[in-house]
């Protein structure tokens, strides 16, 4: 038979059941796991962001409950199309784990969320004249338009490119090395638009991020060494900002650059082994879900093909 007995010290005191980390220790200790990638770090830190800001940073884990749990996702992302409503959850989920393989939790904290039904959605590659207007936007500053070329031409992701450096680039075979996905490293190839943009944007630097913000940072905020340029004294432009200059400018995500570059591809007859030596996939199933031809595409081959259509 289980004693109901309290622990007791040395002077005969009760002694208080171990009370686990906070939820903020517990996220950082989660989002610091070297296994993870920077995407998938910056999804689930927006999770787990939300989660310490309406619960408390410094609230127990082993004291959230499922309800707690499930108020956040309502009052956060009710509304929300059901593609970010499951990534949240899914990151949940994975936390929700990984705390309870620890003992930080008894609970499944995910046990009210519902997955919802997601649409396929087949119109995300961006119009291939939509893409052309890009490049003569008069608008547009030479960094935007060196990366927004760069991303779409070498179909690369978006913090591969944002991570590279001066000296990582071969101007002359237009390319440079970059850190994949996983950790591999790897080459990034372009195009001549990108290559007649990039002398212009560099002026002369020969070390230090390729991508700068627009301005030194704040005192309050000191970069690592390897993300300030020591020309300028500007940080590297963050993903953050990246994405939100091409939303205010486009109305797209940086990441539709990418699958918009292996759709026009594929509809050009690109084989998958060519396409994932491009954009650096390692599984042709993941690369599947950006090769699907466009409207547009089918339409024309139907237009070929259609051998009794009138002539003009």
């Amino acid at each position: 038979m289980q004693s109901n007995r309290q622990p007791r010290d040395a002077t005969g005191r009760t002694v208080p059941p171990a009370v686990g980390p906070t939820i903020a220790e517990a996220a950082e200790a989660f989002l610091a796991r070297p296994q993870l990638d920077p995407d998938t770090a910056r999804s689930y830190g927006q999770t787990l962001t939300r989660l310490r800001r309406d619960l408390g940073a410094q609230t127990p884990l082993g004291k959230v409950t499922s309800e707690q749990v499930l108020a956040v996702f309502v009052a956060s992302w009710s509304s929300a199309a059901a593609r970010t409503w499951n990534r949240h959850r899914a990151a949940l989920r994975s936390f929700a784990t990984w705390a309870a393989a620890r003992g930080w939790v008894t609970a499944d904290l995910a046990a009210l969320l519902e997955r919802r039904k997601e649409t396929q959605d087949r119109t995300r590659a961006i119009d291939r004249h939509r893409i052309e207007a890009l490049w003569v936007r008069r608008d547009l500053g030479v960094r935007e338009k060196a990366l927004w070329r760069l991303l779409y031409e070498s179909a690369a992701r978006a913090d591969e490119i944002l991570g590279l450096n001066v000296e990582d680039l071969d101007l002359d075979g237009k390319r440079a090395r970059v850190t994949r996905k996983g950790g591999n490293l790897d080459w990034v190839q372009w195009e001549s638009g990108t290559s007649r943009l990039l002398p212009r944007l560099l002026k002369g630097r020969r070390v230090g991020p390729v991508f700068l913000a627009e301005r030194r940072p704040a005192p309050a905020r000191t970069p690592a060494a390897v993300d300030v340029c020591p020309d300028t004294g500007r940080a590297r432009l963050s993903y953050e900002r990246a994405e939100y200059l091409f939303k205010q400018a486009t109305g797209y995500t940086l990441h539709q650059l990418r699958h918009s570059r292996l759709t026009h591809l594929g509809e050009d007859g690109w084989s998958v082994p060519m396409l994932m030596a491009l954009s650096g996939h390692e599984n042709p199933r993941t690369l599947g879900i950006y090769v699907k031809p466009s409207a547009e595409a089918v339409a024309r081959a139907l237009a070929k093909q259609d051998h009794n259509r009138r002539r003009r």
